[in-house]
């Protein structure tokens, strides 16, 4: 699958310092957004770790057959464990560092990461960075947040829009690094033509509706203009936060000859 891409990350109006970090990898098909935190400069620097480790995952000229068909989960695809596992090789770096560094114990970051291959799409994530969909017109958050207030919305105990306006709504049950073996929501799908991908931070989820997000995104088919709309209108809403965003269009006129490809790639195995 074919597709073209930016991302724009920003400190926001509050915050003294970016802790968010993301990674935009055309030639793989790989998008990562990471929100850290930990207080002082650790989110920072989990996010970057966390990134820069992932970047390496796939920029490594060769790994071993053995290491690149393992299977961590069982019931995906071989791009799906691949994104899973160089996930975990990010949390182990992070984890490990956050033993030894004085001062930054607890340090952690979001993950919202993407691969695509051919036509399928994979989706790995922890904490409450998102992944979004935007197809015929509509959009759809492909992530759920691992979050205490959306904990209470699954059990009904909330409503998604008290979720919203929660004052606790940015305290996570799950982060990457904070534990030596996380728990990594995975998922996988089929693109098809024109489809939109859409990776944030809450900086801007928190800030700039699902609604608006479509509306900005559709009005255009460049991404950086995308990207930089959507961070302005985050900052005018307030800019509460760092904010990261990656948008990625899906391009119609290669579609399917990619599609073709991939089923092709997929019979062959």
């Amino acid at each position: 699958m074919q597709s073209k891409a930016a991302g724009k990350t920003d400190i926001g109006l509050v915050r003294r310092q970016n802790e968010d970090d993301f990674l935009i990898d055309e030639s793989k098909g790989v998008f990562v957004v990471a929100d850290g935190m930990g207080g002082h400069a650790a989110g920072r620097i989990a996010s970057k770790m966390a990134v820069n480790f992932i970047k390496r995952h796939y920029r490594k000229k060769s790994r071993s057959p053995s290491a690149r068909h393992k299977k961590t989960h069982g019931d995906y695809s071989e791009p799906t464990e691949d994104l899973a596992s160089a996930i975990r090789t990010a949390n182990k770096a992070v984890y490990e560092s956050a033993q030894r560094m004085t001062g930054f114990k607890g340090m952690g970051t979001t993950i919202a990461a993407v691969r695509i291959d051919g036509a399928r799409l994979s989706i790995a994530h922890i904490g409450d960075s998102r992944v979004y969909l935007i197809r015929a017109g509509n959009i759809e958050q492909l992530t759920d947040d691992h979050s205490v207030v959306y904990e209470q919305v699954k059990k009904e105990l909330i409503t998604k829009e008290e979720a919203e306006r929660s004052e606790i709504k940015n305290i996570l049950t799950r982060a990457l690094g904070i534990t030596a073996d996380p728990e990594i929501d995975l998922a996988e799908m089929s693109l098809a033509a024109d489809d939109i991908l859409l990776l944030c931070s809450d900086g801007l989820s928190n800030m700039v509706d699902d609604e608006t997000m479509l509306t900005v995104v559709t009005a255009t088919s460049d991404p950086a203009l995308a990207c930089e709309q959507l961070v302005s209108m985050a900052n005018a809403n307030g800019g509460k936060d760092n904010i990261t965003v990656i948008v990625v269009y899906i391009n119609k006129k290669n579609w399917l000859y990619s599609f073709i490809s991939y089923v092709i790639k997929r019979f062959r195995r």
